[in-house]
């Protein structure tokens, strides 16, 4: 069964825009995980607009399940994903002020870099994984840089599915299918939803782990967020 990390920016967002502890952060991270969920996802930026360092940090000793920190890989990043240890680090190569992640690595390019900063975090004991396209020449690349995962950026597939193009799932396969050669795990995320999220799940076998934040928040406002997360559950079976 694929795992279900539900990433949990939205809810900070929500908070901060009122300021105060309404919703509780905190909280919902115990909700999530009582409600079925196998991890916990927060994806710090450098303005702090959503979660905030210290929201990872605190998540420490909140988080039971999978613990994941998603971010760019810079000198502040790097330093909190040392101090809180989280279960996985997944890398991300969000450009400043960026509204959300839009692209995966060039595992090629940046090769040498990101080969530096995942020897650092497996020396720590922590899970790495990469952000990438459903590009094969990027899979290979990931390969060199040590990393134990790739994420599979899947805002092409999901907006390609809602036109009904099912096809656009074969490129997602295919960089699965080498990922499994390479003996590379898989997760996956990016505008996954309800919809979408079976058929995505039925066609790559070997998928370990979804994450998803802002179509699971956005579900809950309709029909609740202990009932949209066991509906993520069922479909991911």
């Amino acid at each position: 069964m694929t795992k279900l990390s539900v990433n949990i920016n939205k809810i900070a967002t929500l908070r901060n825009s009122r300021g105060g502890n309404v919703p509780d952060l905190l909280q919902v991270a115990r909700d999530v995980q009582r409600f079925g969920a196998e991890g916990v996802t927060v994806h710090p930026r450098p303005d702090e607009r959503h979660i905030r360092y210290q929201d990872a940090r605190d998540l420490v000793s909140v988080v039971h399940t999978e613990y994941n920190i998603e971010g760019n890989p810079q000198h502040n990043f790097i330093d909190l994903v040392l101090e809180c240890k989280p279960t996985q680090v997944t890398l991300v190569p969000d450009a400043i002020g960026a509204l959300t992640s839009n692209a995966g690595w060039d595992t090629v390019t940046h090769q040498a870099y990101l080969k530096e900063v995942i020897a650092e975090f497996k020396r720590n004991g922590i899970r790495t994984s990469i952000f990438v396209d459903p590009v094969l020449a990027m899979i290979e690349g990931a390969k060199e840089t040590g990393t134990d995962r790739i994420e599979l950026y899947t805002e092409v597939f999901a907006h390609q599915y809602g036109l009904g193009n099912k096809a656009a799932i074969q490129p997602y396969s295919e960089a699965t299918k080498l990922a499994g050669e390479l003996d590379l795990g898989v997760n996956a995320g990016h505008d996954l939803s309800l919809d979408n999220i079976k058929f995505f799940k039925d066609n790559l076998p070997n998928l370990l782990e979804v994450s998803i934040g802002h179509a699971l928040i956005s579900e809950s406002l309709y029909l609740g967020l202990e009932n949209v997360v066991n509906m993520y559950l069922q479909r991911l079976k």
